[in-house]
């Protein structure tokens, strides 16, 4: 046993530094980026937050949605095949170039994400997700789904720390999902006791990653859209949003009428909901790892990418970061004990 002394950081223990800035409005500041992934060898162009692969927040109507503003969407993984042709052949060759394939690491998501591939050459990035990226089974399913596509963009994870970042990038990953336990409806830290604060993870797993030319992307613990510009800002490439994107028209969730008032479902990926639905019930090996809200239904999506983009960009103009590739060369990040004032309660 050994303890490691150095404190880590979550988004709710700094804030920016704010920097002289010749920016006269956040409509000077540009949030595209220009990627070209280490081994695909592909370019990418766009607005790289990512809604997450959750079956109330990563559907085809959100992806759709939010492809207008430049913005990805990670598909959840339990849409079939058939429900994907018919996806694939409505959409737009621009809204498919902003979708990730999610997967599973079992042989028969191997054969699900060939079949699914293979509806169109304008996917181009497979999400290869598991709880657990610490697992040697998810460095060799990486190694076998690069060779099986030579010239697709892969994300895999997640992790937290530069170690197994640089496995997973060498192995064959463009990008790395950071992120273990953050989630608004994840309990694996309260289940486990495993876990690391996200921007410290951040932080330390995009130094590894850019030290090998891969990308990361930060996935989780993000409440607002302050917490999103640090997660860029700490060296995050993408930033992958759950609970913030929850809740809307395009989110997919189970609609709920309470006391005249609208609701929706919102529940984590391993939570009692998610495997009732999706695996017949919680193994009896495992503990489930997530809880189920109810969230106030909060309409059309686009309102709230609106407000989250702007928030960005109104970061950028407190650091005079013209761009979203700037931010975090702008960025000096200090310790708080407060973040904001709620004597009138919360926004």
């Amino acid at each position: 046993m050994r303890i490691e002394q150095e404190l880590k950081l979550g988004f709710k223990d700094v804030l920016f530094r704010p920097k002289r800035s010749t920016l006269k409005s956040r409509s000077q500041v540009n949030l595209t980026r220009d990627f070209t992934f280490k081994h695909s060898g592909r370019q990418w162009s766009g607005t790289p937050v990512i809604a997450a692969n959750m079956d109330s927040v990563g559907s085809f109507e959100m992806a759709t949605a939010l492809a207008q503003h430049g913005v990805m969407t990670a598909m959840h993984k339990h849409y079939t095949v058939e429900q994907w042709a018919e996806f694939v052949k409505g959409a737009s060759k621009e809204t498919l170039n902003k979708v990730f394939v999610s997967t599973g690491t079992s042989e028969r998501d191997f054969e699900k994400t060939k079949e699914i591939l293979a509806l169109s050459e304008d996917l181009e990035f497979i999400c290869i997700d598991i709880a657990n990226g610490y697992s040697e089974h998810l460095v060799e399913y990486v190694q076998k789904v690069r060779a099986e596509f030579p010239n697709k963009t892969i994300s895999a994870g997640n992790v937290v720390t530069g170690d197994m970042c640089e496995e997973l990038i060498l192995a064959g990953a463009d990008i790395v999902k950071v992120g273990i336990g953050p989630g608004s409806v994840c309990t694996t830290r309260v289940k486990t006791g495993v876990g690391y604060p996200q921007l410290s993870a951040i932080i330390e797993c995009a130094d590894a990653a850019h030290g090998l030319g891969g990308m990361i992307i930060g996935d989780g613990g993000c409440a607002c859209a302050g917490d999103v510009a640090k997660a860029f800002g700490g060296g995050a490439d993408f930033v992958m949003l759950g609970g913030m994107l929850a809740g809307h028209e395009q989110s997919g969730g189970e609609v709920i009428e309470k006391d005249g008032e609208k609701f929706m479902k919102f529940y984590g990926m391993s939570s009692q909901s998610a495997m009732d639905k999706h695996s017949g019930g919680v193994a009896n090996y495992r503990a489930a790892e997530g809880k189920t809200v109810l969230l106030p239904y909060r309409g059309d999506v686009n309102n709230t990418i609106q407000d989250i983009l702007g928030g960005v960009r109104s970061t950028c103009t407190y650091v005079g970061a013209a761009k979203l590739k700037e931010l975090t060369k702008r960025t000096t990040f200090i310790r708080v004990q407060e973040q904001e004032n709620n004597v009138f309660g919360k926004e």
